[in-house]
């Protein structure tokens, strides 16, 4: 019962973004773009590693503050290392999507599969973050598979929990 008022608190703040506060479609569209920005840092790292040409690293450097800014749109408020830990659940998430494409490619599917499943955790867990769905307060006071010490349903893993709540309130479909 806890857990649908969670979800019911979730919706709530899904309905006031609608109304301006928040809009989680165009934030969606945006985190795989910042997603695609980490991505383009990289190669231009390793581009310029691998040819010994700075230039490289001079385009690294637009591409980074570019990420940056995008990433405040989404990320307003945070505190400690949030923006961080934000910005390297995306990194990771658009690897997981780019071995699992690999796998699927090879005809290994139960492989793809896992790391999609893991990849939409990462991104289910950076959405439960920022939109603060996980009480960082009550992090080391409550049970493994629990939200916050509201939520009684103890069987249901976090991660479902995040993404059944990214589910319903992120649909780039929308809009």
């Amino acid at each position: 019962m806890e857990d649908n008022i969670k979800i019911d608190e979730f919706i709530k703040k899904v309905q006031a973004g609608k109304k301006g506060e928040l809009d989680l479609s165009s934030d969606e569209d945006l985190s795989i773009a910042i997603m695609n920005l980490i991505s383009i840092e990289e190669h231009f790292f390793f581009t310029g590693a691998k040819t010994g040409k700075p230039e490289y690293f001079d385009l690294l450097s637009i591409a980074r503050e570019m990420r940056k800014d995008l990433l405040k749109r989404i990320i307003k408020d945070y505190e400690g290392e949030v923006w961080c830990i934000s910005k390297h659940l995306l990194s990771a998430s658009m690897r997981l999507m780019e071995v699992g494409t690999k796998a699927l490619t090879k005809g290994n599917k139960q492989d793809a599969e896992d790391m999609f499943k893991k990849a939409y955790e990462l991104y289910s867990l950076f959405w439960g973050l920022n939109l603060k769905m996980i009480d960082m307060g009550n992090v080391k006071k409550i049970e493994e598979n629990q939200i916050d010490k509201k939520d009684e349903d103890k069987k249901t893993g976090i991660m479902s929990k995040l993404g059944s709540m990214v589910k319903y309130a992120i649909d780039c479909c929308k809009e």
